[in-house]
C-alpha cells in the first residue's frame, strides 16, 4: 500500500492564504501554522512553489512570501505542477509474470485508461484560478461568520430582555 501524498493540499492551502492576502507578504511561520504543519514541509512546498514562479520569498528573520502575479492568473494546474505531488494514478512496477495473461497485459491496457482520467483531472484543474478558491473560502467564511453573528445577536438579545 502506498502513502497518501499531500503535497499539493499544502501547495494550494499556501496558495489560497496568499491569494487570500494578495498584495501581503506572510511569513513562513505563519504558512506554517494555517497550514498545521510542520514549518520544514511548508519552507520545501515554498520552495517549490518560488521555482515555479508563483510566488516570491524573501529569506532571514523577516523573510515572507507573496504571489508573483493575481490570484487571477494562477490556475490549480500551476499549483499541482509546481508542488512535485506524485502523479495521480501510477501503475505499479511489479516484475511482469509470463505465466499470468493479467500480469503481462494489464500495464499497457491500464496505462492509457489512467492517461485519460490523469487528462482529465489536469483539465479540470486548468478550469480553476486562485481566485475560484480565495472567492468560494471567502463566500464560506462570510456565511459561517453571519451564522456566528446570528447567534452573538441572539444572545446579546436574550439578555438585553432579561433586564
Amino acid at each position: 500500500m502506498s502513502a497518501i501524498s499531500v503535497q499539493f493540499t499544502v501547495a494550494a492551502h499556501i496558495m489560497a492564504a496568499l491569494g487570500f492576502r494578495h498584495g501581503e507578504q506572510i511569513p513562513s511561520a505563519t504558512l506554517a501554522e494555517s497550514v498545521n504543519a510542520n514549518p520544514t514541509f511548508v519552507r520545501k512546498s515554498l520552495s517549490k512553489l518560488s521555482k515555479a514562479g508563483l510566488i516570491v520569498t524573501t529569506r532571514g528573520k523577516n523573510g515572507a512570501s507573496g504571489l508573483t502575479r493575481s490570484p487571477e492568473q494562477i490556475t490549480l494546474l500551476d499549483i499541482y505542477r509546481a508542488s512535485g505531488a506524485p502523479l495521480t494514478f501510477p501503475i505499479h512496477s511489479y516484475p511482469v509474470e509470463e505465466r499470468c495473461p493479467i500480469l503481462t497485459n494489464i500495464k499497457g491496457c491500464m496505462s492509457s485508461v489512467l492517461k485519460k482520467a490523469r487528462v482529465s483531472f489536469e483539465n479540470t484543474l486548468d478550469g480553476i484560478t486562485l481566485a475560484d478558491v480565495v472567492g468560494e473560502f471567502a463566500e464560506r467564511v462570510g456565511k459561517f461568520l453571519g451564522v456566528y453573528m446570528c447567534i452573538l445577536l441572539s444572545h446579546i438579545n436574550k439578555r438585553e430582555n432579561r433586564t
